[in-house]
């Protein structure tokens, strides 16, 4: 089959929907489909930013990439696009012929894939990555009046969807307190994971000299993504201050890029721990997964998390996850692969950090658990599953519309 996938972000984009959806068109083209990608097209500065060449991602030869013009627009990675939607370009996605359209996120590209998907008569299918409540307390502009109407705009959006799906339940919950329905005759809404690319064993050996290749001398804590407020990444920095004072070579890595990189900067300095902070920038896909395999926990006290790609990927490495007891999290991390800490709570974050350290066991069993449990979200399982979905879709839209 043919599939149009529309994403208001996109690759170089640092982005979490980004990544899962690469990895889920290169699954499924890997099963005979082809697929079709419909998204912003960004700016020389928005590719130096995260240092690579302006040129289009190379995904295969079953998958396009195809551009809309766009404008810059706020968001926290400083990268964000703004599509105009016109309707019109669905003449354009016409000689594609897509089986089924499958839109990621509600904004102008957004748009597009309902225009497109009225126009061509095609099944749309609406995935909702976001906890919006969460991502609107951290923005710019905030009135209770104006939250409400973007959240019945989103709920508008998603119950013209043939169906909606969602990473976590929580999402789900969240769109039904603020009066989600799906129109009569419609499928019900599903949660359906992001997929993770597994990675093969790491060996200890390969931990060690990892760990020499980046300069680790001391336990080692990641956090890889963009640095935005809404990832909490102050209450981070404040609980490694409090574990220095217990491990005083505490390191704390942090990948990505992002707005709030100098508040970063002069809050380590406020708190005394510049020396334990190491930036490494935004790296590539083998660079990531060389961190994963050379640190010790992954910590996150973002509270606004659906389905954090980070966490899943960090598990699939073995490294034992630490975040914050929010509904988005509590549904992924366990006893069995990681630890929660109160939210925005500097010193109970760092009394599980420090937990897991100072207990080889704990941090072997809860290694062990993150590998099993990150089995799940598997790319090739994730993709079968979609398979199964979009023909689902594709059967009942043709029986609903005869």
């Amino acid at each position: 089959m043919r599939i149009a996938l529309f994403s208001d972000n996109f690759y170089p984009e640092l982005s979490g929907i980004s990544d899962s959806v690469i990895a889920l068109a290169q699954e499924l083209a890997k099963r005979g489909h082809y697929v079709d990608f419909y998204v912003p097209k960004y700016s020389k500065a928005d590719y130096a930013m995260v240092g690579v060449p302006v040129k289009e991602i190379e995904l295969g030869q079953k998958i396009r990439v195809i551009r809309f013009f766009s404008f810059p627009y706020r968001t926290g990675t400083g990268q964000g696009r703004l599509v105009i939607p016109i309707g019109l370009r669905a003449f354009k996605i016409f000689r594609s012929k897509p089986d089924v359209i499958h839109t990621q996120l509600f904004f102008g590209v957004g748009l597009e894939a309902l225009f497109a998907a009225r126009i061509l008569r095609k099944p749309v299918i609406g995935t909702n990555h976001t906890s919006l409540k969460e991502f609107l307390k951290y923005s710019p502009v905030h009135f209770s009046w104006l939250d409400l109407l973007i959240l019945k705009y989103m709920n508008w959006y998603y119950e013209r969807c043939e169906l909606v799906t969602a990473p976590s339940q929580q999402i789900l919950d969240q769109m039904m307190e603020i009066g989600f329905d799906m129109a009569p005759g419609k499928m019900n809404a599903r949660i359906l994971s992001n997929p993770v690319v597994l990675p093969g064993l790491v060996s200890k050996e390969e931990r060690i000299a990892l760990r020499e290749e980046f300069g680790f001398s001391g336990p080692t804590i990641m956090y890889a993504g963009r640095f935005a407020r809404e990832k909490n990444i102050d209450v981070l920095l404040a609980s490694i201050a409090v574990i220095k004072k217990t491990i005083p070579d505490i390191i704390l890595v942090l990948a990505g890029n992002g707005l709030i990189k100098n508040e970063l900067e002069d809050l380590a300095m406020h708190l005394g721990i510049e020396n334990n902070i190491r930036y490494l920038g935004v790296l590539s896909k083998p660079e990531l997964g060389k961190l994963y395999a050379a640190a010790d926990v992954c910590a996150t006290a973002s509270t606004s998390e659906a389905q954090s790609m980070t966490m899943l990927e960090a598990m699939a490495y073995g490294l034992p996850m630490v975040g914050v007891d929010t509904p988005g999290l509590r549904e992924h991390i366990n006893d069995q692969n990681g630890r929660l800490a109160k939210p925005n709570d500097p010193e109970s974050l760092a009394r599980e950090i420090i937990a897991v350290l100072k207990d080889e066991v704990l941090h072997k069993r809860l290694s062990d658990g993150g590998i099993a449990f990150a089995k799940q979200f598997s790319a090739e399982s994730i993709a079968k599953e979609w398979e199964a979905v979009y023909s689902e879709v594709i059967r009942s839209y043709a029986k609903r519309t005869r």
